[in-house]
C-alpha cells in the first residue's frame, strides 16, 4: 500500500476563523502585542482556571524568564528528565546551573516522587516535572516533596493543552508553562504562555520579558505604553505580537473540539495495535486523568520483519506516512554526552525508550481514511 500524498505526523488546523481574526489585526493597524496578546492572557487563564498568565514569544522564553526570576544560577542544581526536548536542559546551563536527570517510568515516560527524591541535595532548588504526549504526571506527591524539602517547582506543560490531572486542568494549580508550537495542540505559530499563581513571581516574569520595564508592552489603561516607562532591571525581548496572540485566541476556542477528533484517533490506533506485534503504544497512567493526546507515540520492539526504530521510520516514509521522534534522551545528544558523559547509563528507563520511540501522525484534519492507512503500513511494514 502507497498513499498518493504524504502524511506529516502532524500539521496545525487552520481554518477560515483563524485567517479572519488574523485579517482583522493586519487591518487594525497594531501588530505587536496589544490588545489581542492581552485578550490571551485573559482567556486562556480562565480556561485553564489560573490565577494569571504571560504570554510569550515561546514556551522556552517562559522557562528563560522562570529561571532568571528565580535566581538559578551557578552552584544550583536542577532536577528534570532527560526524556524531554533540549530547551529546558539547554536553559539550566546557561543560567549556569547543573542539570539532574531523575528517570522516567517505563511504560508513561514520566518521572515521579519515586524517581526525584534520590536526585535532591543540598544545592537542588527546583525540579521540573515533564507532562508528557498530553498525559499528566502524577503531581500531588511532588507538590507534597518539593514543599518539605522548599524547592522550587514550575511544570514543563508544553503537551497539555486541554489535559487534567484528577479534577482539575495542568497550570490551575501552581506553575507551568506551555508551548503554542505549530505541532502542539493549539498554535500560535511560534509562542507559549506562562501561568501561575504566585503573583510576584508573574509580575518579574511580566516584567523580564519586555527588557525590564516596569510596564508591560501592553498597557491596557493607555492603550499603548507608558512615556515614562522605565527599566527596572536588564531583561529581554520575548513578549508575544498581537499577530500571534489572535491566531491563539481562534484556536482555543476550537481547542476543545481539535482534542475530541485527537481523542478519537488515538482510540482507534489504541485498539488496532493492541494485537500487532512488535509496537507497544506508551501506557496510561493509573491516576484520575483526562489525557489531551498531543502525541500517540510507540515503542518498537522484537518483530518478525527484524526492524529496529529508526528502519520502521523509514519503511514508513516509503510509503508516504510521517513520524517523529519525541525525544532523543537529552543526555545522549552530542553537547551533552560530551559534557555530561557520567549519566550514561545510569538513566535506563529513560535509554531504553529513547532507542525505540516513535510517534504516528495524529492531528484533528485527519480522515478516517488517513488513520486506516497509518494503521496498514503499520502491519505491512512490521509482518
Amino acid at each position: 500500500m502507497l498513499r498518493d500524498s504524504f502524511l506529516p505526523f502532524s500539521k496545525p488546523s487552520i481554518s477560515q476563523v483563524d485567517i479572519d481574526g488574523l485579517t482583522e489585526v493586519l487591518r487594525s493597524g497594531w501588530l505587536t502585542t496589544g490588545p489581542k496578546a492581552a485578550k490571551l492572557e485573559e482567556e486562556f487563564s480562565k480556561y485553564i482556571g489560573s490565577t494569571s498568565a504571560v504570554a510569550l514569544s515561546s514556551a522556552t522564553a517562559g522557562m528563560h524568564t522562570a529561571m532568571v526570576a528565580l535566581g538559578i544560577g551557578p552552584g544550583d542544581e536542577v532536577i528534570t528528565p532527560s526524556m524531554t526536548w533540549v530547551s529546558t536542559v539547554n536553559m539550566i546551563v546557561l543560567a549556569g546551573a547543573t542539570p539532574v536527570f531523575a528517570d522516567i517510568d517505563k511504560d508513561t515516560m514520566m518521572i515521579s516522587r519515586e524517581t526525584i527524591e534520590p536526585c535532591i541535595t543540598d544545592r537542588t532548588k527546583l525540579v521540573v516535572p515533564v507532562h508528557f504526549a498530553g498525559a499528566p504526571v502524577d503531581m500531588d506527591p511532588i507538590y507534597d516533596l518539593c514543599q518539605q524539602r522548599g524547592l522550587s517547582l514550575i511544570e514543563d506543560a508544553a503537551h497539555s493543552v486541554g489535559t487534567f490531572y484528577k479534577d482539575r486542568h495542568i497550570g490551575e494549580k501552581g506553575t507551568a508553562i506551555f508551548s503554542f508550537h505549530p505541532i502542539k495542540n493549539m498554535t500560535t505559530g511560534e509562542g507559549g504562555i506562562f501561568s501561575s499563581d504566585d503573583e510576584a513571581l508573574l509580575e518579574r516574569v511580566r516584567r523580564l520579558k519586555f527588557h525590564g520595564l516596569g510596564v508591560d508592552a501592553y498597557d491596557r489603561k493607555t492603550q499603548g505604553r507608558s512615556p515614562q516607562a522605565e527599566v527596572l532591571e536588564p531583561g529581554f525581548k520575548y513578549n508575544m505580537p498581537d499577530i500571534a496572540a489572535s491566531l491563539g485566541l481562534t484556536q482555543l476556542a476550537q481547542i476543545d473540539e481539535f482534542n475530541k477528533r485527537r481523542s478519537q484517533i488515538a482510540s482507534v490506533y489504541r485498539e488496532a495495535f493492541h494485537e500487532i506485534e512488535g509496537i507497544a503504544p506508551l501506557a496510561l497512567p493509573s491516576y484520575e486523568h483526562k489525557h489531551a493526546n498531543h502525541l500517540f507515540i510507540v515503542r518498537i520492539l522484537e518483530n518478525p520483519a527484524g526492524l529496529d526504530r529508526d528502519g520502521f521510520m523509514q519503511k514508513l516514509k516509503e510509503k508516504n506516512i510521517g513520524t517523529g521522534l519525541h525525544f532523543r534522551a537529552v543526555h545522549l545528544q552530542k553537547y551533552y554526552l560530551e559534557s555530561m558523559g557520567s549519566w550514561q547509563g545510569k538513566l535506563p528507563n529513560t535509554e531504553w525508550n529513547s532507542e525505540r520511540i516513535c510517534s504516528l501522525p495524529l492531528f484533528p484534519d485527519m480522515s478516517s481514511q488517513d488513520v486506516n492507512d497509518v494503521i496498514d503500513a503499520v502491519k505491512e511494514v512490521l509482518s
